[in-house]
């Protein structure tokens, strides 16, 4: 048998991190995706929108608890999986997750807009260290008789 999901589609939610006893990451999150067709009989536009959860496992789900947003856009591969439980009344329930076994991240690298704070003052000290060295040949006097290999 043959069990692969392929998506892609936004974050619904931040990823939940939390670890075993064994010390194994499990991250949970959702995924919404969509899809647009034209009705054939009415030439009506529609759009479905699904809602996916999805489970994250080892170091993948500590990438994904810290690189990860909602609204982030990935694209992730995996395999269906059915959990099953009881409610608090005994009666049961079941549910349908994507149990992540790869992820790609999609759209602009950084959008969180506290990362980008952050490395604001890292390009600034960069600049000025490139401008450290923005020298005019002239103001050095012996650069014309240096010989680059």
């Amino acid at each position: 048998m043959f069990n692969k999901v392929i998506l892609v589609g936004n974050l619904t939610r931040d990823p939940e991190i939390r670890y075993l006893q064994s010390g194994l990451a499990i991250s949970n999150a959702g995924i919404a995706t969509n899809r647009s067709w034209t009705d054939k009989n009415t030439n009506e536009k529609k759009e479905e929108i699904m809602f996916i959860d999805i489970v994250f496992f080892g170091r993948t789900a500590e990438i994904a608890n810290q690189y990860l947003k909602k609204g982030k856009k990935v694209l992730v591969e995996g395999r269906l999986k059915l959990e099953q439980w009881n409610d608090q009344h005994g009666n049961k329930k079941s549910k349908h997750v994507v149990s992540v076994e790869s992820l790609q991240m999609l759209g602009p690298k950084n959008t969180n807009s506290e990362y980008q704070q952050q490395q604001q003052p890292a390009q600034q000290q960069s600049q000025q260290q490139e401008n450290i060295f923005n020298i005019d040949d002239d103001v050095i006097p012996f650069l014309s008789e240096v010989k680059y290999v």
